[in-house]
Formats: structure tokens, C-alpha cells, sequence
């Protein structure tokens, strides 16, 4: 069992999404950075989809009645272990009654651990995460709250790993996201697709895990902003009236009658994810040819990186 001790802000149980119900207007969920949540379960030996917690902003604070590993990635909160400084991206070996306080972020917004074996919460439509707005997965499909006791699934004691210091994601101020253009790029102007892709937009304090809200330099439609709703992919790039964008992310709706200018490839969404309010991103276009030859590039960088768990 874990114990909450301090929530953090936003704290939910993850793991790598609810596949195949987007149809019903279910959202997969799952990690807003998905190659973090993953490097962590791998340096707890856990399979890349065992549930483990996301924060945001802040971490939790909770402390452990049983031996455990587990290992915090994503976003710069410094962990303290009974009150000592601990390495982030690095396996952590507890005690029973050790106790674990995940700080305020430096840089980057979300934050995972992972555990040994993995939270054991109930699987709701195929998955463990939790999907707020519709009350689903996690903890009772709510954010956590002190007091709350979580069991963790069985485990073998994992082999110690860490990622050098070299390999560890930096999350700086301005991210760049490769995209390609389309479903609807013909509904743009030439001017209005070349801004798009000129100028930085700058993260705005309403987003949230459904929606990347961008500001900048206004795309220009050329028929008008509004189309017959289709579906939405993740990173989809709608662009209402207004002429300003919105990348759509893990919590997205299934439809949309915004024109969609342009997919941000899913191997960089969680760049996006990482940035703060304030905190700008550019868009560099690739065709679709160049993202299949991308997409397995980033799979094997993480392999690289760290590699699954046998």
C-alpha cells in the first residue's frame, strides 16, 4: 500500500490510456508525456502500461508500508526521501514507513512515478487511467486526496538503472513540434498556413489536459472556420473563428466542427505537454511520408534510451 500524505494540485492514476472507446466519446487519457511515464516504469521493471501516478505543477507527498521501488521522471520535482534528497530518473528502493515528498516544479509541468508492480486500481473499459471530466479509471475517477490508500500489484525486486545525466529530457521555454498540415489545410489561406508556421504562439493559462490554447499572429481562413464535426486525432491543430490555435491532447473530445489545420506528430506532443502558461511553441511542417519515417526513430531513441523490462 501507498498512503497520500499531500495530494499535490492535481494528482491522477495513469497508465498508457483507454484504447478503442473514442467512438463512444470516451477519451483514451493516459499520460500527457507519454515517453516519461514510460522510462519510469521501465526503471522500476514494470511493463511501459502499469499505472502509476501523473502531477501537475507540484508533486504528492505519501509514504509506503511495504518494500517497493519506484522512480519519478517528467517534469524537474525534486524528491525528497524521510526528508533526504533523492535523484530523479533513477530507480529508488523504499522501506516500510519510508516516506516520499515530491516538490514544486523547476521546469516542465507534468511529473510521474512509477511503482514496483504497479498501482492496483480497478480497470474500467480495458484501462486504469483516470479520466476526470467524465468521472472514470483511476481512484473513483477523481484526482487524489490525503488519506487515500492505494495497493500496489506484485513485484520482483527490479535491477537498479538510471539515465545518465546526458539523456534526461531538458524542458526549455519555447518547444518545436514537427506537424503535418491537413485534414482541412485547403479551408487556410496561403498567408494565414505560412503564419501558422512562422511565428511562436504562446501556451495560454486554460488549457489543460484536454487542450493545448495557443495565442499569436491570427491564421486566416478562407471559407470560413466551421465544418461539418468529424473526428479528432491526438495532436489535431483546430483553429476557431478567432484565428488561434488549439492542439488537442489525451482528454480531447471525439468530434469537433473547428477547422483543423494541421496533426502534431504524437512522438512530440508531449513537448506541448511540458510547457507552462506563458512558455511559447513553434511548428515546423513534415509531410506524411517523413513522420512514418520519424515515428520509429522516436521508439527506437527510447529503446536507447532505456530498454523495456523483461
Amino acid at each position: 500500500m501507498i498512503e497520500i500524505q499531500a495530494p499535490g494540485p492535481r494528482t491522477t492514476v495513469q497508465d498508457l490510456g483507454r484504447r478503442g472507446q473514442l467512438r463512444y466519446g470516451i477519451p483514451p487519457s493516459g499520460p500527457m508525456d507519454e515517453l516519461a511515464f514510460i522510462v519510469a516504469n521501465r526503471l522500476v521493471g514494470n511493463a511501459d502500461a502499469a499505472a502509476g501516478l501523473e502531477c501537475v505543477v507540484a508533486g504528492a507527498a505519501f509514504t509506503v508500508d511495504a518494500f517497493c521501488a519506484i522512480a519519478v521522471t517528467g517534469a524537474d520535482m525534486p524528491v525528497r526521501v524521510n526528508g533526504a534528497e533523492a535523484p530523479r530518473w533513477s530507480t529508488l528502493f523504499l522501506n516500510p514507513g519510508d516516506a516520499v515528498r515530491i516538490g514544486t516544479a523547476r521546469s516542465g509541468l507534468y511529473g510521474y512515478v512509477a511503482f514496483s508492480g504497479g498501482l492496483d486500481v480497478p480497470v474500467k473499459l480495458g484501462s486504469r487511467a483516470t479520466y476526470l471530466r467524465g468521472a472514470l479509471g483511476g481512484l473513483d475517477g477523481r484526482a487524489l486526496r490525503k488519506g487515500d490508500r492505494i495497493a500496489l500489484l506484485p513485484a520482483r525486486r527490479p535491477q537498479p538503472r538510471a539515465l545518465g545525466d546526458e539523456a534526461i529530457p531538458r524542458y526549455p521555454g519555447e518547444a518545436r513540434v514537427r506537424a503535418v498540415l491537413g485534414p482541412q489545410a485547403d479551408r487556410f489561406t496561403a498567408a494565414g498556413i505560412a503564419t501558422f508556421l512562422a511565428n511562436a504562439y504562446t501556451l495560454q493559462p486554460q488549457s489543460d489536459r484536454m487542450g493545448a490554447r495557443l495565442q499569436g499572429e491570427r491564421i486566416e481562413h478562407v471559407r470560413g472556420h466551421d465544418i461539418v464535426s468529424d473526428g479528432i486525432a491526438l495532436g489535431s491543430v483546430q483553429v476557431p473563428g478567432d484565428g488561434q490555435p488549439i492542439v488537442l491532447l489525451v482528454d480531447r473530445q471525439s468530434t469537433g466542427g473547428y477547422t483543423k489545420l494541421a496533426t502534431v506528430c504524437s512522438f512530440d506532443i508531449g513537448r506541448i505537454a511540458q510547457l507552462r502558461p506563458g512558455q511559447t511553441v513553434r511548428f515546423e511542417e513534415v509531410s506524411v511520408g517523413r513522420a512514418h519515417e520519424l515515428l520509429p526513430d522516436a521508439r527506437r531513441s527510447l529503446a536507447g534510451l532505456l530498454p523495456a523490462a523483461t
